[in-house]
């Protein structure tokens, strides 16, 4: 789940081509990545990231957040953005978010990475109104799937908490005096016992269940 990415393999899909084709122009002379090639049809073999550039978090692009292959770590580019959007990104398998006016080459590329290495990105002030919204100590909250989740334990909420803020495993390993190899393992556990897919969808459900 942690493993470094050498310069990992991306693909773009986009609702318009010139999108796309700004996008992947960015992206191609990017040392920091490598771009899938395609074949002579436009399909390009899985990789590692796909970066999806929308209008907006709309059923459109919610079913092509839903397309993509499981194992395709997924980073978005999208003009609207608001919290209840976000949670069902994040329950696609978004593990980054990116606002298109602030998707410069350089910001992507390291958003890009960051998700190839088992991280998360999302603007910091979508989460903190998130955060605002919910409560602070549930009782009993359902899980994914039909099953129900009684508690997290004071660690997990640390982790969660300091995930919430946009910090990665470094810097929540320092603030909670343990190694980053601890942290990993939390998050692990959180992702497995939860039946989530990355740091991203563990923030949204925390949110979406008040479990923070």
């Amino acid at each position: 789940m942690e493993a470094m990415a050498d310069r990992p393999t991306v693909d773009v899909c986009a609702q318009d081509p010139i999108s796309e084709a700004g996008v992947i122009s960015h992206l191609r002379p990017r040392p920091e990545v490598t771009l899938a090639s395609r074949d002579k049809d436009g399909k390009a073999p899985q990789a590692q990231v796909m970066v999806v550039v929308a209008s907006a978090i709309d059923e459109e692009a919610l079913q092509t957040l839903r397309n993509i292959h499981r194992g395709t770590r997924v980073v978005l580019v999208a003009t609207e953005i608001d919290e209840q959007k976000l949670v069902s990104a994040a329950e696609c398998g978004v593990a980054g978010v990116v606002r298109r006016t602030e998707a410069t080459p350089d910001h992507l590329v390291r958003v890009i990475v960051a998700v190839a290495n088992g991280e998360g990105h999302v603007p910091a002030d979508l989460l903190g109104r998130l955060l605002e919204q919910v409560g602070k100590t549930p009782l009993r909250a359902p899980g994914p799937r039909g099953a129900y989740f009684t508690g997290l334990s004071s660690r997990e909420i640390d982790v969660i908490r300091l995930l919430a803020e946009g910090y990665d495993t470094p810097y929540i390993a320092a603030k909670l005096a343990v190694s980053e190899r601890t942290i990993k393992g939390v998050i692990h556990q959180v992702v497995t016992r939860l039946h989530l897919r990355n740091r991203t969808h563990i923030v949204a459900y925390a949110l979406q269940n008040n479990l923070l």
